[in-house]
């Protein structure tokens, strides 16, 4: 009896280790899903580096690199607090009004949807150019956007560029702001995104192309402008604004950056320092 009691005992201890170990990596996935579409895959990133670097400077004898990091960790604590907030907010949002916590996939790019968005980006582009209608599409691409989609109003929609040119006519509830496209879909508008604080952007820029620049200071995603003022047609990508561009010459700036392509044309020259633009207002 005793024996078999152990044996049981065993068996049962067995089956609930592997329980424990299964929901903590359904937990951990699913807490990985969540942060996908943000920022915070980035910051994770970086958390990874430390934790590489710490252990390496402990086991090889780099004392003054170990004590720095061991001090790091006991301020790092509170910081994730800070650092995750919109994660944890919107999670327990989620929680609180019953649902999953988890929320959707974010989709992602594929070698048929890249072609398409392309066209019709560059159309809705071309025809707010040629009417003079100011607009503010942003691609998004490997960092996450959703702590800006949810600034925005929820479309999800397939992106086409008779919406995209719809979403921009002028005194219209979506026309000020971002529109937001992931994957091959357009999934919020009127997006507030945060402005660059450049000090070498020219004042001529007003807050469109200020926001246009500022986000992709802090992501890798694609601003494409259009000035209200002039039609001319921008892009920013990098902390950098590419001017005065035509229609050909953004299809191919767009196709080089959406699929990595290495063997496409030379990109547009980059204005470092951008100006020109006449006028401040809202562009």
């Amino acid at each position: 009896m005793l024996f078999s009691a152990l044996a049981n005992w065993s068996v049962w201890n067995y089956i609930a280790a592997v329980i424990d170990i299964a929901v903590l990596a359904f937990v951990i996935y699913k807490l990985l899903l969540l942060i996908r579409g943000t920022r915070a895959v980035q910051l994770i990133k970086g958390l990874v580096v430390l934790v590489i670097v710490a252990f390496i400077s402990r086991n090889i004898g780099l004392y003054a690199m170990d004590w720095i990091l061991s001090k790091v960790w006991t301020v790092l604590l509170i910081g994730l607090v800070i650092i995750f907030q919109p994660e944890l907010r919107r999670a327990l949002e989620r929680i609180g009004r019953g649902g999953s916590i988890f929320g959707k996939n974010r989709n992602s790019l594929t070698n048929t949807d890249i072609a398409h968005v392309i066209d019709e980006t560059v159309a809705a582009a071309v025809a707010g150019a040629k009417t003079k209608t100011g607009m503010l599409i942003l691609i998004e691409r490997n960092t996450g956007l959703q702590d800006y989609i949810d600034t925005g109003i929820a479309i999800d929609a397939k992106v086409t560029h008779e919406l995209l040119c719809n979403i921009f006519v002028p005194n219209t509830p979506l026309h000020d702001g971002a529109c937001i496209i992931r994957g091959d879909r357009i999934v919020a508008a009127a997006c507030f995104l945060p402005l660059s604080d450049n000090p070498y952007i020219s004042l001529s820029l007003g807050t469109r192309h200020r926001s246009a620049i500022g986000i992709t200071e802090v992501s890798d995603a694609l601003s494409i402008v259009v000035s209200e003022e002039n039609g001319v047609i921008s892009v920013a990508n990098g902390g950098k604004l590419i001017r005065h561009l035509d229609e050909k010459q953004l299809r191919e700036l767009l196709s080089r950056e959406l699929t990595r392509d290495t063997d496409a044309v030379n990109r547009p020259k980059k204005a470092e320092h951008p100006g020109e633009e006449g006028g401040r207002g809202n562009d």
